[in-house]
């Protein structure tokens, strides 16, 4: 098999070779110059080591690891944020409990006669009442056992 090499100065710029085969056909192949893919792709590995940053050991200076280590984070962090959520409505909630227990009145009484009573405090707010403001809070649940009454 013979080989010709000629510089392509067409729209490639790339490298043409072109071949010979024993049974006479001729084979056409392009090779492209290489491509590092500076700018753009040191500004993508930039990104993600800079949200590596603070991570132990190579997570924070090996792309490939760091890689890993910030898609894991993204997915904890996304999960927790709605997690989070949940948590501070069930501790408001187990706050709330305690308050209207100390009042001889259950939770779901002390809410349904809120709601009867048309009183419009949110979860975060009674339970902010029941651990710093015991007086206001108790008021509050007279004004719900009144509701229910």
């Amino acid at each position: 098999m013979t080989e010709l090499h000629i510089e392509g100065n067409s729209n490639n710029e790339g490298l043409v070779s072109l071949s010979v085969s024993p049974a006479g056909r001729i084979k056409r192949s392009l090779q492209m110059p290489r491509v590092t893919r500076g700018f753009k792709a040191r500004r993508r590995r930039n990104r993600v080591l800079k949200l590596a940053k603070g991570y132990r050991g190579g997570k924070s200076r090996l792309y490939k690891t760091a890689t890993e280590a910030v898609d894991r984070a993204l997915v904890y962090a996304y999960r927790d944020r709605r997690t989070k959520k949940r948590d501070f409505r069930q501790l408001w909630i187990a706050r709330i409990n305690a308050g209207t227990h100390m009042n001889d009145m259950s939770y779901s009484k002390f809410m349904g006669g809120l709601k009867k009573a048309n009183v419009h405090l949110d979860r975060k707010v009674l339970a902010n009442l029941a651990i710093l403001d015991a007086g206001a809070f108790s008021k509050v649940v007279q004004i719900a056992k009144e509701a229910n009454a």
